[in-house]
């Protein structure tokens, strides 16, 4: 070997060299920022180009003119010069999947012309970053969603701790109340208000969707509702005033339109009002009687602009049970069979659980026996209100 081969071994060595050291200080990082800041330094300083940056990243290092940059950010412009006296070479970076995300430029003086070992170190670093990059995006995504996630854990405790946590203690009456999301956060919404005259105020609404959005409307709706609640509007009132309002709030409440079904409840008078805007239609069963169906008087609050509805009362007897639920209950399937309205009536006609803490458990237990394990497919939401004839003076 003579002395001109050795030196280009030798040179080759080198080169060879800085490519593995190269390799060890992009991947030594898997933050983005330093990732791309890296790969650029060591492009200008081994190679000893006029500047470097990444077509679709900020980053740049050495003389960068602004021009240039804003020029060949467009990715259509093959390798060139300019009037400038500036070269420059382009080497597209791709993720795993082959899709290019990107453009390494080196940019040099056109009087300088690299060889084909620099051109080779080029192609060679374009590719340990794209690597590089594309660890740093994901752990990046992955750290953005661990955040999602815990946000998401956080917005569920509160919104269970606003479900109300223990049933008020109404004389001759049991109530009890269960809820169900279907991911971490849902779009019932169930409330419970005891006002000083002894009536008490509950809402049973289904905000359309699920998840989050769904969610905000639905904590947007209940502090809207307590605030009329607490004026002591009447129930007919409350359903127009916050059909209104929602209606109001602009088009993407209203593609969040909140079904509704509003209940007073006077236990000294055995009386229930109700107000129905959209919803399910609720079960009373009365004594040995035919249930009756408290079918929707209105539309959805917050779907139209102007919506009537109707306040509807009923007497309670000493046997009078009371369900109401959201669509969630009924759509529960296995295969392409739907649990339905039918089964819910026919389940709640048909129990003998002597309280509506039981009848929730059975109902709970029934609908899970039908699934046969599907996932649930929507929020879930039931109250059942008993008047108890134990503790009447018959």
């Amino acid at each position: 070997m003579d002395f001109t081969e050795a030196l280009v071994a030798q040179q080759q060595v080198a080169r060879l060299q800085a490519l593995l050291e190269a390799s060890r200080q992009i991947h030594s990082t898997i933050e983005l920022d330093e990732v791309l800041t890296i790969a650029l330094k060591i492009l200008v300083r081994e190679l000893e180009l006029t500047g470097a940056f990444f077509s679709t990243f900020s980053h740049t290092f050495g003389d960068v003119p602004p021009h240039l940059k804003d020029l060949l950010c467009d990715d259509s412009i093959p390798n060139g010069s300019d009037p400038c006296g500036e070269s420059w070479l382009r080497f597209p970076l791709c993720d795993k999947n082959g899709v290019r995300f990107t453009d390494l430029v080196a940019i040099f003086p056109t009087s300088r012309i690299l060889d084909l070992d620099e051109t080779d170190f080029l192609e060679s670093l374009a590719m340990q970053a794209a690597v590089a990059i594309e660890n740093a995006r994901f752990h990046e995504r992955t750290v953005q969603w661990q955040r999602v996630e815990s946000d998401l854990a956080a917005a569920r405790l509160v919104q269970l701790s606003l479900v109300p946590q223990q049933m008020p203690q109404i004389s001759n009456y049991a109530l009890a109340a269960r809820s169900r999301t279907c991911y971490e956060v849902g779009g019932d919404y169930l409330d419970i208000v005891s006002l000083p005259s002894g009536d008490t105020i509950i809402v049973v609404g289904d905000v359309a969707g699920k998840g989050l959005a769904s969610a905000l409307v639905g904590m947007s709706f209940r502090s809207a509702f307590r605030a009329m609640v607490n004026a002591n509007l009447p129930l007919l009132d409350i359903a127009t005033r916050m059909n209104r309002l929602h209606y109001s709030e602009g088009s993407e409440a209203r593609h969040r339109y909140v079904t509704a079904f509003l209940i007073r409840l006077d236990p000294s008078n055995h009386l229930i009002e109700i107000v129905n805007a959209g919803h399910n239609p609720a079960f009373l069963i009365d004594g040995d009687g035919p249930p009756t169906k408290i079918a929707a008087s209105g539309t959805p609050i917050g779907l139209l602009p102007f919506s009537s509805y109707k306040a509807v009362e009923y007497p309670l007897t000493p046997a009078a049970r009371l369900l109401v639920y959201t669509d969630g209950m009924t759509e529960v399937f296995r295969g392409a069979d739907e649990f339905g309205e039918a089964r819910l009536l026919d389940f709640f006609v048909t129990s003998q659980d002597p309280t509506p803490d039981a009848t929730l458990d059975s109902l709970w237990n029934t609908l899970e026996d039908f699934s046969h394990g599907y996932d649930q497919s929507d929020d879930m939401t039931a109250l059942v209100l008993f008047r108890n004839p134990l503790s009447e003076n018959l």
